[in-house]
């Protein structure tokens, strides 16, 4: 049995079964193989997938620090500032408005939204202001010089404006006036404000090309013994139709550098408000309400006024008027030099009135500033009003709005979920009766199948510029009661232009049905 046992491992036919294993079982082995060479390249493809997104997310942070800083981020809304001697500072509060909404800084290459320039544009940029899409806005209007040049505005004869007469073209009815007034004191002014001095009409030179005389205020009210002025920051959104608002709850009041004496004129500093005046803060009479308190300007100023039991709100009532008289009186001027462009809406400008009070308070205006000072650098707790001011003009004229560009670029019906039809329709009940079938009456005018796209879209925007006005207040189309609304004689409205008849309109309409569109 031992013998046969050994002959039949050695040639028996049951051979087989002492085969090496890799012989026996091939195909299982070789399966196995493959699934696990298919694993490890599916989690090597699944590693360098993570691997290029972990990647790209690391670059596009770093791209968006880089846009931040000194590029273009094209999910952001782009500003372009266009002045010169940038490096000294004096636009930085308008850099740290812009970027505090929003905005990613760019240049003339870029693809921007909004351009601010410091001096007037219309001949250095006219390509670009020419090429300019409906969605980007130019802190400036065409035609504004007939307002901001101070020979154009001072001899005007607008109200509130010091009576003036224009060198030497009305040299003869100047000194007719001086000679019947000779209590009257008069400056000689031109448009680079310099050198202005109260002399004796025998020392005025009467031919000086583009120069003024006007009639000085010889008895300012004065606090604590200085001479001051103030200035009302005021920004137009709109000219066809005219929108103007101003910034309502402050204001800039500065006094001059030494006390008035009205029979020593040799010191302009003691009648004329220069660039280094003296603030508010340095007034003894302001030590406890601005300084102490933290009152505004205005209610700092208001308060000091109602003091003396004299009525403050009477300074606002001139104010409001006194603007709107200044754009009405050179409204024909400016739609003249708006006609031009192709895209209107595209304008609004930040300008500063500066009045005077005279002793039993009644104002004077002496200028309006073009691209008036925003930088704080000589005084420096001036910072929050100009922050406060460019913050709240941005606002109002539409560019403070958080709005992606995406849909300021985007077609009609996407802009909607801001504005729409609705929102703007107004006199249900006139425009539901049988007075209104056809467009024949007035009364229908501001009816939806009435009102043509311009209109709309005019009507838009002076909504949505009320609902966004934050501080600032609408001086023209001007504010009015309820019962003012009820009761308006809309016969004064036949001068206007039809879009001025139309916006008028709608916002007494809107004044009679809710109290919040009458101011």
């Amino acid at each position: 049995m031992k013998g046969h046992w050994s002959g039949s491992h050695r040639g028996g036919n049951n051979s087989s079964l002492y085969l090496p294993i890799h012989a026996k079982f091939p195909v299982r082995i070789l399966f196995l193989i493959i699934i696990a060479l298919l694993a490890g390249i599916l989690i090597t493809v699944w590693n360098v997938y993570q691997l290029r997104a972990m990647q790209e997310s690391h670059m596009t942070g770093f791209h968006s620090k880089v846009e931040a800083v000194g590029g273009s981020d094209t999910s952001k809304p782009v500003y372009w500032i266009h002045a010169k001697r940038l490096e000294s500072g004096y636009l930085d509060h308008i850099i740290r408005v812009f970027e505090r909404i929003g905005y990613s800084r760019g240049g003339p290459d870029s693809e921007w939204d909004v351009l601010w320039t410091h001096d007037y544009p219309f001949t250095e940029l006219s390509m670009a202001i020419e090429r300019m899409e409906k969605h980007q806005k130019l802190n400036h209007f065409p035609g504004m010089g007939f307002i901001t040049q101070k020979v154009q505005l001072a001899t005007s004869n607008v109200e509130f404006v010091p009576r003036a007469y224009k060198m030497p073209q009305e040299k003869d009815q100047f000194l007719a006036e001086a000679s019947e007034n000779k209590e009257k004191l008069w400056v000689q002014k031109s448009n680079a404000h310099r050198g202005i001095k109260v002399k004796p009409v025998a020392e005025l030179d009467l031919n000086a090309a583009n120069s003024f005389i006007q009639e000085f205020v010889r008895n300012p009210f004065l606090i604590d013994g200085r001479k001051f002025d103030i200035g009302i920051y005021t920004v137009v959104t709109s000219i066809n139709p005219l929108r103007v608002y101003i910034v309502d709850d402050e204001t800039l009041v500065r006094f001059c550098g030494k006390d008035y004496l009205p029979e020593d004129f040799n010191d302009v500093n003691k009648y004329v408000v220069t660039d280094d005046y003296t603030p508010m803060w340095l007034m003894p009479s302001f030590e406890k309400l601005f300084n102490q308190q933290h009152f505004s300007f205005k209610e700092s100023l208001n308060s000091y006024i109602r003091s003396k039991g004299m009525d403050s709100s009477k300074i606002n009532s001139q104010v409001y008027s006194a603007i709107r008289s200044v754009f009405l009186n050179k409204h024909p001027q400016l739609l003249k030099a708006l006609n031009k462009y192709q895209h209107k809406n595209v304008f609004f400008e930040l300008m500063r009135f500066d009045f005077v009070l005279d002793e039993f308070l009644n104002l004077y205006l002496m200028e309006v500033n073009m691209s008036p000072n925003l930088s704080s650098n000589h005084f420096m707790p001036n910072k929050f009003l100009y922050e406060h001011v460019i913050f709240n003009i941005l606002s109002v004229a539409g560019v403070a709005r958080n709005v992606p560009r995406s849909l300021k670029k985007g077609p009609e019906d996407a802009r909607t979920m801001e504005v729409s039809e609705k929102d703007i329709l107004v006199k249900s009940d006139v425009c539901g009766s049988s007075q209104c079938i056809t467009c024949v009456s007035s009364e229908c005018q501001l009816c939806f199948k009435c009102l043509v796209p311009d209109q709309i879209a005019m009507l838009k925007e002076s909504y949505y510029e009320h609902i966004h006005r934050q501080s600032t207040r609408r001086v023209y189309p001007e504010p009015m009661s309820q019962d003012e609304a009820l009761h308006y004689d809309t016969t004064k409205d036949s001068s206007l232009t039809p879009n001025d008849r139309v916006l008028r309109e709608w916002f007494r309409a809107r004044c009679r049905e809710d109290i919040y569109w009458c101011t």
